[in-house]
């Protein structure tokens, strides 16, 4: 399951399963269509099947902030 064992309560280690999941899983590339996102690094998000780049959240593509700006700017 995770790596604290008993430690530190069960909601943030539900809370940290879910954050890991979510930055370990593979996201729709806005270029290509293809599921092949992956992360890089830090906030750095990296397509495989087109090499196009991102910058996003640190353990999201898309942070609901950013969601919020580009539905204000029209761009979805």
């Amino acid at each position: 399951m995770s790596n604290f064992g008993i430690r530190y309560g069960v909601s943030l280690r539900k809370r940290y399963l879910a954050v890991k999941a979510d930055k370990q899983r593979r996201y729709k590339c806005d270029l290509c269509g293809k599921e092949a996102v992956k992360r890089e690094g830090n906030a750095i998000w990296r397509c495989r099947h087109c090499n196009a780049t991102f910058a996003g959240g640190a353990y999201t593509l898309k942070t609901s902030a950013g969601e919020t700006v580009s539905r204000i700017l029209g761009k979805e």
